[in-house]
């Protein structure tokens, strides 16, 4: 590696020695003045003071120089002959010498005592800092906040932003971190996670006379943990070691912290974990796109034989004909949950957001659900004035669909089933109310979770426990929020949507319309 910033030492140096000998300064003018108003002719002792001062801030090198300029301050001024470096007295020079001695022992404890105070107040910040590490890797539910906990640890114990790059399972996306590192820096990252010949050893890389980067592993027993990259800046040569010093001190302790909650084993099962959901999502999605064709044939068989003349004649047949329709109906509503919560899973949801009437998305989703109501009435409050809103309207309708089967599903035939909307304080509220099995309090604290139902309905009611799952996941696409309330259990569930509305753009909106 070149020589790097020994101008910047240079000039540390040289700034310190100018502090310290405009104290000595100015403790000449205070020794001066002292002499000139009382008469007293001894007091070397007073030039300890600049030298105490510059040892415990600026190091030994600035109390030596304190020492010997206030050595030189005491002949020149206070030894006679007056301004002169010649002393007549030996008994004088003898005090002058003691006093130089004196005061660069002094100094020299001084700069001891300052050093030992800066790595307690370090220990300190390291020991802190690990336990707060230690703390967060407890806590941790996945690998991104392993991960992250890391990269904050290391950060806080270096005093520079270090950048992780998490594994080498990840190292073909690495080039495509968002943290910008220059290409040199990203080699040598893909390098150590991917067990190349320098996967072991630490990377020092000049990119620019103020730019020092460091790469490394995080643990090289267990490329799992990551490797790190930390811009060390415009430093010193001395200040590299010692930053390389403690970035290993950081790193073994660490690494002793991960390896003793076992979170390398964690991060492998996480990884394992993930590498199932996709394989399942992948499979669902296959299963249910292969299961949709023959699933259309039998629909549209089943409405063309109900439409029959043949039938009109035989209602036990038209019963079952339409038992067949109802069955495949209710099948397709189940695969296409599952190919909605595919595609929540894999790829996310992204709306296409544009102004739609709330009230047309409510009558739109009612009719979805027309045939699986039964007997069940339909209670609407609609106000006329209900603003538009700035959303996915495929979305939400399809999140109401699921709000409103749940409703059905889990009420008694022939009760009534509301549906009101209303809009405050920006928002727009939809609410759904029943009359139906109500919620225990551990239902409604995980009735948003993918593939829950309540114990005590499974014997019950069918179902796969996507629907609300899938509903919530929609609306939060939008921007909006679901909560639900129940006083128990029997007494009924009201679901309540918030959707924003904007009213800045709807007047903007309708403006353009009046145009």
């Amino acid at each position: 590696m070149q020589r790097i910033g020994i101008s910047d030492a240079a000039r540390t140096h040289l700034r310190n020695v100018i502090y310290a000998l405009l104290i000595v300064a100015a403790t000449t003018a205070v020794r001066g003045a002292i002499q000139w108003y009382t008469g007293v002719t001894h007091g070397a002792s007073i030039f300890l003071i600049p030298v105490i001062i510059a040892a415990v801030n600026w190091g030994i090198v600035a109390a030596v120089v304190s020492a010997l300029a206030g050595g030189a301050a005491a002949a020149y001024f206070f030894y006679p002959p007056y301004f002169s470096l010649y002393i007549a007295s030996p008994n004088a020079i003898l005090n002058l010498v003691m006093f130089i001695i004196v005061a660069a022992v002094i100094g020299h404890l001084a700069a001891r005592l300052r050093a030992e105070a800066e790595r307690a107040r370090q220990r300190e910040i390291d020991v802190r800092a690990l336990y707060e590490f230690s703390r967060r890797l407890a806590a941790a539910f996945d690998t991104s906040e392993i991960h992250s906990a890391i990269e904050d640890h290391l950060s806080t114990v270096v005093e520079r932003k270090v950048v992780l790059f998490p594994s080498p399972r990840e190292a073909s996306i690495l080039p495509h971190r968002r943290t910008i590192v220059p290409d040199s820096v990203r080699d040598a990252v893909v390098d150590i996670a991917q067990g190349g010949p320098h996967s072991s050893d630490t990377v020092m890389i000049e990119e620019r006379p103020d730019s020092t980067w460091l790469v490394q592993a995080v643990s090289p027993k267990s490329l799992e943990f990551g490797v790190i990259a930390i811009n060390l800046g415009r430093v010193t040569k001395e200040r590299v070691n010692d930053l390389r010093a403690r970035v290993g001190t950081a790193l073994s302790d660490a690494t002793a912290t991960l390896e003793r909650l076992g979170v390398a084993h964690a991060i492998n099962e996480a990884h394992m974990r993930s590498r199932t959901e996709q394989l399942r999502d992948a499979l669902i999605g296959s299963v249910s796109h292969e299961l949709r064709t023959p699933l259309a044939s039998i629909m549209g068989a089943a409405t063309v034989l109900g439409s029959t003349q043949a039938l009109a004649s035989e209602p036990r047949l038209r019963a079952l004909v339409h038992d067949v329709y109802s069955e495949a109906e209710r099948l397709n509503s189940d695969i296409q949950n599952l190919l909605d919560a595919s595609r929540i899973s894999s790829e996310g949801v992204t709306p296409r957001m544009e102004w739609a009437d709330p009230t047309d998305i409510i009558h739109a989703a009612i009719e979805r659900c027309r045939r699986r109501l039964g007997d069940r009435r339909i209670s609407l409050d609609l106000p006329a004035d209900l603003p538009l809103i700035h959303v996915d309207a495929v979305l939400v309708q399809q999140a109401l669909v699921q709000i409103v089967d749940n409703a059905v599903k889990y009420s008694p035939a022939g009760s009534k089933i509301e549906i009101s909307a209303a809009a405050h304080d920006d928002k727009l509220a939809i609410k759904v109310r029943d009359t139906g099995v109500g919620l225990t309090a551990d239902e409604k604290s995980k009735m948003w979770n993918r593939f829950f139902r309540g114990d005590r309905l499974l014997a019950t009611t069918s179902g796969s426990g996507l629907g609300l799952w899938i509903a919530h996941a929609f609306i939060t696409a939008n921007d909006g929020a679901m909560t639900a309330l129940s006083a128990g259990p029997g007494e009924g569930t009201t679901i309540t949507i918030e959707l924003p509305v904007a009213q800045a753009a709807l007047v903007h909106v309708e403006s353009e319309a009046d145009e």
